[in-house]
């Protein structure tokens, strides 16, 4: 008696995948709505930081969750004191004190060039790309139909490597509302004035015996702007906006002041420090943005390195590392989303090394041993993969298959992530690390063939000082 062989994994992906439209399609986000009904938080991750395809898909994702789903949050992962720029321009509030512009024009078309322009620092490709221009154009004619402020989707990021840009906001802030906390602010952030050009070797003068570091003063200008809270936000021209800017600033000073001192003591406490402070970011975006008893909602855009739950990843396992989406899960439970995203080849927009120029570069074919090659050999080009679990007792044939397909993903396997450093002949230990996939996320999108971003032009002067990443030389 002949019996039948069970099926194949790549089979019982291709069974459970849900097969996605083009991303221009007005059903591609129709698909993610399951995820919203419940949720206070959505993740939406990528593989890369040059992928246009992640992009396009989260921009309308996010468009959809922003308009059917009541979210008024977009959180990304960017300096606070950029992504500002972006949020004075979609909700039309009064700009940075700075001479900077808004990434697109109300034409849609790039704004004209200023000695200062948000997202300059490497990589500028990062942001400034014609995707991230797209949603950006579209959110501006979106809020501009909503009367009221309060109701305005805001775009905020939740990055703390702008330690130069944002002393700047706070002491300009203080200037325009209290000019003697100002100059009492100019001497307190002067002990950062030799080091605002190079951070990174703050951290290491802070190691020198005898130094004495600049916490206790960056941490006072902070208790003095709190302090002030309800006198400050009285300013009939800045108002509470221009209070919550200042004061996410002199909160992103004091966290980046830590986090450049740690960054000599070891990759995973100054990585914990970061993504602690883009959490806590986030949780203080949704409470400020909360109003008349209606809990804000959030949407995030950030790598997979940072949105898949770190815990099941070799990053939390090896290295004690954690991220936003294990601490989203540990604070806000079932509420918080994670979606990851991944493709198997194509183009990618990214650099060699560290501060070099950006090249469009070929994708490897996904390794033989990895969830990319298991998701291309479903034959799909494009899907969606719900990962969260079922019923105990599925009630149906194709129930019980996709369990046992999250049973057999269960098996860690290499995954890979590309960040703003591309290298193709190291990228086994260069881009790849061992994860659980069903455990990492709460549902997986695939491209299987991908296209670089397109990058915007930017004008890079030396007017505003360089500052080392974490990501350096990785990259993620």
């Amino acid at each position: 008696m002949s019996h039948s062989r069970p099926p194949s994994l790549p089979q019982r992906i291709k069974a459970a995948a849900i097969p996605l439209p083009d991303i221009s399609s007005q059903k591609f986000p129709e698909v993610f709505d399951t995820y919203a009904e419940n949720a206070r938080v959505v993740l939406l991750g990528e593989s890369s930081h040059g992928t246009s395809e992640f992009y396009g898909a989260r921009a309308a994702i996010t468009r959809r969750l922003l308009t059917k789903h009541g979210f008024n949050v977009i959180a990304v992962e960017a300096d606070w004191p950029d992504a500002h720029s972006i949020d004075c321009y979609v909700r039309n509030l009064p700009g940075p004190p700075i001479p900077s512009r808004p990434l697109a024009a109300e034409d849609g078309t790039l704004a004209p060039k200023s000695s200062v322009t948000p997202f300059s620092r490497f990589p500028t490709w990062m942001w400034r790309n014609t995707d991230v221009q797209d949603f950006v154009s579209w959110l501006k004619k979106y809020n501009d139909t909503i009367p009221e402020l309060g109701d305005k989707p805001g775009f905020f990021g939740l990055d703390l490597y702008s330690l130069h840009a944002s002393t700047t906001a706070v002491i300009e802030y203080l200037d325009r509302v209290d000019p003697e906390a100002a100059e009492s602010a100019r001497k307190r952030y002067g002990c950062l004035a030799p080091w605002v050009r190079n951070p990174e070797r703050y951290g290491l003068a802070a190691m020198s015996k005898g130094y004495a570091p600049c916490e206790k003063e960056v941490l006072k200008v902070l208790h003095s702007l709190l302090k002030r809270q309800l006198q400050y936000i009285q300013d009939a021209q800045l108002g509470d906006e221009g209070f919550m800017d200042a004061a996410h600033n002199a909160i992103l000073v004091h966290d980046a002041e830590k986090y450049y001192q740690a960054m000599y003591q070891g990759q995973d406490e100054s990585w914990n420090l970061r993504d602690t402070h883009m959490f806590n970011t986030l949780r203080r975006l949704l409470e400020e943005r909360s109003r008349g008893g209606r809990a804000a909602k959030a949407v995030v855009w950030a790598h997979n390195s940072h949105i898949g739950d770190a815990r099941f990843t070799s990053m939390g396992t090896q290295n004690g590392e954690l991220n936003i989406g294990q601490l989203c899960r540990e604070h806000f439970g079932d509420e918080a989303v994670l979606i990851g995203f991944g493709t198997h080849t194509g183009t990618v927009a990214a650099a060699h090394e560290w501060d070099r120029p950006m090249q469009i570069m070929r994708v490897r074919k996904s390794r033989p041993d990895s969830y990319e090659a298991l998701m291309h050999d479903s034959g799909i080009d494009r899907f969606l993969l719900d990962l969260r679990e079922g019923n105990e007792t599925p009630t149906t044939e194709k129930e019980a298959e996709r369990e046992e397909m999250i049973k057999q993903l269960m098996a860690h396997r290499l995954e890979r992530f590309i960040g703003v450093i591309y290298r193709p002949d190291t990228e086994r230990w260069s881009h790849y690390q061992e994860a659980c996939l069903p455990m990492q996320f709460d549902a997986y999108v695939w491209f299987g063939e991908t296209n670089a971003v397109k990058a915007l032009p930017s004008r890079v002067q030396d007017e505003e000082p360089r500052e080392t990443d974490e990501t350096y030389p990785f990259g993620l």
